[in-house]
């Protein structure tokens, strides 16, 4: 049984990583993700693997594996926090270097591993954001990478293309704060084309699943 305070997102929002917990009760606002395949009680509600919700002054139960970030509601002017944010973290182009996300307003936070599980948060700052689509993880050379994304702040929306091509476009899932959207890889952790796009500016948190096999990068 643990409750682990993670610093990646600090100063702006608090993160507890939940280990099989029986009870955990949530002060003020929060966005709980399910990372277990045992549901989490909510009430008469039950979260999925995978699944979150925005969860308010509640009693959870059941937590074998999950995520709790709080803060969401301390910070009434978005906007003047998306700016500290964008002074606080380093643009992902200096960070991860990858061409697609040169000249791009994408911010990150540092990331932090526990065990095969990867936290960071991201900020997307314009408007649209022309991340690029994108569908290989070159850094996990074991197959069976996953990943998701819960949104924070703003809205959003995750998009799948049959080709490196918006055009081809064949699935869009609306991101709204407390959301997840749905697992995008197949059994052996093979990823459409995809890519996330603003609708207004926007936090969100990437959750990193490795394979057995694979180590965090260094």
């Amino acid at each position: 049984m643990s409750v682990e305070t993670l610093d990646f997102a600090d100063p702006f929002f608090s993160v507890q990583l939940i280990e099989n917990e029986a009870t955990y009760e949530v002060s003020g606002k929060a966005i709980v993700l399910n990372l277990s395949e045992t549901p989490i009680q909510i009430r008469e509600q039950s979260l999925a693997h995978l699944q979150s919700v925005i969860v308010a002054d509640v009693a959870l139960s059941n937590l074998t594996h999950a995520v709790i970030i709080g803060g969401i509601d301390a910070h009434p002017d978005e906007l003047a926090l998306m700016e500290k944010v964008r002074a606080t973290w380093p643009s992902a182009f200096d960070v991860r270097g990858e061409e697609r996300l040169r000249g791009i307003s994408h911010y990150m936070s540092k990331k932090v591993w526990r065990g095969q599980f990867g936290f960071t948060m991201y900020h997307s700052g314009s408007v649209p954001l022309n991340v690029g689509l994108h569908k290989d993880h070159d850094f996990c050379p074991v197959p069976g990478f996953r990943e998701v994304h819960t949104q924070i702040m703003g809205f959003g929306k995750m998009q799948q293309c049959r080709e490196k091509d918006v055009n081809t476009l064949y699935l869009e899932e609306p991101m709204a704060p407390g959301t997840t959207h749905r697992p995008m890889y197949d059994a052996e952790g093979n990823f459409p084309w995809h890519q996330f796009e603003t609708i207004t500016p926007s936090i969100f948190m990437a959750v990193e699943m490795l394979p057995e096999g694979a180590s965090p990068p260094a």
